[in-house]
């Protein structure tokens, strides 16, 4: 089984419409990543491109309808 570093609330992930990825601060300095449409079909697991790090992230379906609300 993977390891998880740590569970964060989507709240505390910063939303960029744009590349419409949610990220977070890693300890390593980089940023753990997910996009919104992980997130949709049932993804949780945020990476971070530079270490072995991973997050869950904590949400509830229907959080992300003022996220795609952003995107129009």
């Amino acid at each position: 089984m993977e390891s998880i570093y740590d569970e964060i609330e989507i709240e505390d992930f910063t939303f960029d419409p744009i590349t419409q990825l949610f990220q977070y601060p890693c300890p390593c300095g980089d940023k753990f990543a997910i996009g919104i449409d992980d997130l949709a079909d049932g993804e949780e697991i945020a990476v971070c491109p530079s270490c072995s790090l991973m997050v869950k992230v904590i949400f509830e379906p229907e959080d992300l309808e003022e996220y795609y609300e952003q995107l129009e």
